[in-house]
């Protein structure tokens, strides 16, 4: 196999070729350091149990120490899928040219036998779904200022694999246990190997439904359709967790009845009452830059694809000083859980088409002088 699939910009594989010689062990092939799997064995102490830090929909995570000391996430790849090599150089391709201080950075590699492996740079406050949304103690709350940078942060990664990366990425699992936070709190996207790439000229990509219950968009649900507008309604869902510290996919008790996240935010923005969906354990934050996140969340996660921003929009409304035309805003689109207990109770005769990649229209928001 050419070392060239590792670092080029098109990756040449012939049918059947399952095996990568280990001439390429320990070196650099473009931005990728390749390691042997000893080397990964002896950093996670024979991928011991108690190292194992997470599992991803194509492997599981282990924390390992290298040789020289510095700690890394070593992401073991299931050699029994049948799209397991294949996913694998895929992102091994795509990761080695993509760099943004908000994804998580790729070190290497191993590529040994049946063995596919990534090997991750080790980020110490573990995943933001850790952080916000499992057991917490006061020393792991997040005041406002970090959640608002996270959310900044996270969407500035996203625009960019949307709008900078050429041809465009779309992640199809944006989600709190896919991002990853450092020592200040600061996050990184990570997971990959979900993504796809897609040509400018194709709308939609119809494909098998992957992702997370509680963070897909209708027309993916239904439709299989696969744009980068499902990736906003994801970020869009993300965002009312990180305000209210309570996971999606999972009923929230609200006003005696038992909802999904997007619905008691929404049954709450209706009836006037939005600061009931705040974290009761995030103090002195501002209240109405708080009520402005949860409306940007809610034009993120419009029933319609057409209707929801660009990453890069969303991005602007994070960061400026605007007014929001909720004129534009319409009840959002509910999935369908693996329950089938909640199906779009925003139908409407806007089928989802190739035609919904349009961007929302500029009246979404207004610039308000400071």
């Amino acid at each position: 196999m050419s070392c060239s699939c590792f670092g080029g910009s098109s990756l040449k594989r012939r049918n059947g070729d399952t095996h990568v010689s280990g001439e390429f062990e320990g070196r650099v092939l473009g931005n990728i350091k390749t390691f042997s799997y000893n080397e990964l064995r002896t950093a996670t102490d024979n991928f011991h149990p108690r190292n194992k830090i997470g599992r991803g929909g194509f492997g599981t995570v282990y924390k390992g120490i290298l040789i020289n000391g510095i700690e890394v996430a070593v992401k073991t790849l299931s050699a029994e899928s049948k799209q397991g090599v294949r996913e694998f150089l895929t992102e091994i391709d795509i990761i080695s040219n993509v760099r943004h201080t908000n994804l998580v950075h790729l070190i290497g590699c191993c590529v040994q036998g049946t063995n596919r492996i990534l090997v991750y740079e080790f980020l110490v406050n573990k995943s933001l779904d850790t952080v916000l949304l499992g057991s917490r103690g006061k020393s792991t709350t997040l005041d406002w200022e970090k959640r608002s940078a996270i959310c900044k942060d996270v969407a500035r990664a996203i625009a960019y694999l949307h709008e900078e990366v050429v041809p465009p990425i779309v992640h199809r699992d944006i989600k709190a246990s896919n991002i990853l936070l450092d020592k200040d709190f600061k996050p990184k996207i990570g997971d990959f190997g979900l993504a796809k790439l897609f040509p400018d000229n194709i709308t939609h990509i119809s494909t098998r439904i992957v992702g997370t219950t509680g963070y897909l968009a209708p027309e993916y649900v239904l439709g299989g359709q696969l744009t980068k507008k499902a990736d906003v309604y994801s970020f869009g869902i993300l965002m009312l967790e990180i305000v209210s510290a309570k996971y999606s996919g999972k009923p929230t008790l609200g006003t005696g009845m038992q909802k999904l996240l997007l619905e008691w935010a929404w049954q709450l923005y209706e009836e006037g009452q939005l600061l009931e969906l705040v974290d009761p354990e995030m103090e002195g934050f501002p209240k109405e830059e708080v009520i402005r996140y949860i409306k940007i969340a809610f034009f993120c996660t419009q029933g319609t694809a057409s209707r929801r921003p660009t990453m890069s929009q969303v991005v602007d409304m994070l960061s400026r000083n605007t007014r929001l035309n909720e004129k534009e805003l319409l009840a959002p689109g509910f999935s369908q859980d693996t329950s089938g207990r909640s199906s779009s109770k925003n139908k409407s005769s806007d089928t989802p088409t190739s035609t919904q990649m349009s961007s929302v229209p500029v009246s979404i928001t207004q610039i308000t002088p400071r």
